[in-house]
């Protein structure tokens, strides 16, 4: 199936939406890959928490808590002006679920203003009827 892809440049504690919703539901997408880049390597000391959420987060934080089934995924990347006492690295973990409705991803600094860019890579996959109920009622689950 096609691959989409979206990137951003987000500041500390922001959300961006990606609006994948359809009137039929009948599109699904599933996460193949998931990045973080600071926008400034070396030039800004930085320790990013990028998360993908199913719904609308009122609350932008650093906390990872994989027992939350509206998280799809986290992306966790930092660097700092020393980079050879404070080397660049990266984490990322994202879920197999596939979804069918917008999709929101969240930015949090803990070392404090910096922006760090995203790239994600969404498989699109074509629902059954089936599938398509199972995943809506999923969403409208999360919604409650």
């Amino acid at each position: 199936m096609p691959i989409k892809t979206f990137r951003g440049l987000m500041t500390t504690q922001t959300q961006d939406t990606i609006v994948l919703h359809t009137n039929d539901g009948s599109t699904g997408y599933r996460i193949v890959k998931f990045q973080a880049i600071p926008e400034k390597m070396g030039d800004a000391n930085g320790e990013h928490t990028l998360k993908i959420y199913k719904i609308e987060q009122t609350t932008i934080d650093l906390d990872v808590d994989f027992s939350d089934n509206t998280l799809l995924g986290v992306a966790t990347v930092s660097n700092s002006t020393g980079g050879t006492t404070y080397p660049p690295r990266m984490t990322v973990i994202f879920d197999n679920e596939i979804f069918n409705q917008d999709i929101y991803i969240t930015h949090a600094d803990n070392a404090g203003s910096a922006k760090c860019n995203y790239y994600i890579e969404l498989e699109q996959v074509k629902l059954d009827l089936n599938e398509n109920t199972v995943a809506t009622l999923k969403d409208i689950r999360n919604q409650a």
